[in-house]
């Protein structure tokens, strides 16, 4: 009897990647990272054993995302880190598995190009592309055969979808660079210009989860950072308060909102009739972030609801989607745009 490896479904982020194993659910959350020796392009670790290196590696060895904004940066070891998540998830078997991956609606065709091969190479049997807006909605358990409108606003670490989805297919779409990332970097800036004070990322990405928000907490709460004072060099310990992290937030928020703006503006008015009936769906780690929702809400009018596991609901409708590969093969539906490979 032949055995057939499980169809996986992989959502590849710039700060986490996720894999769903058909009949398993997900299987793998690892950071998208990789360790390098940079004099001899070793790959030494990846995931979670990578991250811990991040900020504190000798000078030979570079720890780097292989992923931003939702595309290969680095070809190379974004093949090395698939192959080494998909060994962890896999088992022998006489067929490789095919494999369904989540990308960006804004992704070009050489970045279609460049991750299809990178998901072959890393050990699928056949590879298939699908919009993580289609994957986000799937996986809110909507059914999006139905000639109905949903507007999906995704917020990720390096990049925010923002699309309207009717009958299997994506009728308006926008990506933009601003995401968990760019407020991480807007705390960053603030305290580096307002107090001298040098913070890394993680330490802004603590700070923001704990007490950050678009709209200061009740309490206002204070935060103690520590970093490098750059007059000094010597370590230094500073205070952030709620209320100064929302007006700090304020600047990111915008272009989220002007990206949602665009698509609303595009999209056919019963579609937008339809959006203010249903709501807006939100997703992603960054749509966590205090008081976002409200504030999309207010902004657009919309009910806006973030989902009840906004870090892996791409990753659950991926799955989903599974199930549909064959008929994806045959054509007879379009909710993935496949790419099949020789070999």
């Amino acid at each position: 009897m032949l055995i057939f490896e499980r169809d996986i479904a992989i959502d590849v982020g710039t700060s986490t990647t996720l894999i769903y194993a058909q009949g398993k659910g997900i299987v793998l959350r690892e950071p998208t990272v990789v360790a390098v020796d940079k004099h001899t392009g070793q790959l030494l670790k990846v995931g979670q054993e990578a991250q811990k290196m991040l900020g504190r590696t000798p000078a030979n060895i570079v720890a780097i995302h292989p992923i931003r904004n939702g595309v290969i940066s680095d070809y190379d070891m974004t093949v090395a880190m698939l192959t080494e998540f998909v060994k962890k998830v896999t088992s022998f078997s006489l067929f490789k598995p095919r494999m369904l991956v989540a990308v960006p609606g804004s992704i070009t065709g050489v970045e279609e190009r460049a991750m299809i091969d990178a998901i072959v190479e890393a050990g699928a049997r056949k590879a298939y592309l699908s919009e993580s807006s289609l994957a986000t909605v799937v996986g809110t358990g909507v059914d999006i055969s139905k000639p109905d409108g949903r507007l999906v606003i995704d917020i990720g670490s390096g990049k925010t979808d923002v699309a309207v989805i009717s009958l299997n297919g994506v009728v308006e779409s926008r990506s933009v660079k601003t995401a968990g990332y760019a407020f991480d970097e807007a705390i960053v800036r603030y305290i580096r210009s307002k107090h001298n004070v040098v913070i890394g990322m993680r330490t802004a990405e603590e700070v923001k989860r704990s007490i950050g928000g678009i709209v200061p907490r009740e309490d206002d709460p204070i935060e103690e950072l520590k970093g490098r004072c750059l007059a000094t060099g010597m370590p230094k310990t500073v205070t952030i308060t709620s209320k100064e992290l929302a007006e700090v937030l304020v600047e990111p928020t915008k272009k989220v909102l002007e990206a949602v703006h665009a698509v609303l503006e595009r999209t056919p008015p019963e579609l937008v009739g339809d959006i203010g009936r249903n709501g807006i769906i939100m997703s992603g780690g960054g749509s966590l972030l205090y008081g976002l929702d409200r504030i999309v809400s207010r902004d657009t009018g919309i009910p806006a609801i973030v989902v009840d596991d906004a870090l892996s609901c791409t990753a659950y409708g991926a799955g989903k989607m599974l199930s549909n590969l064959d008929n994806m093969e045959d054509g007879m539906i379009n909710i993935a745009r496949k790419r099949q490979l020789k070999g």
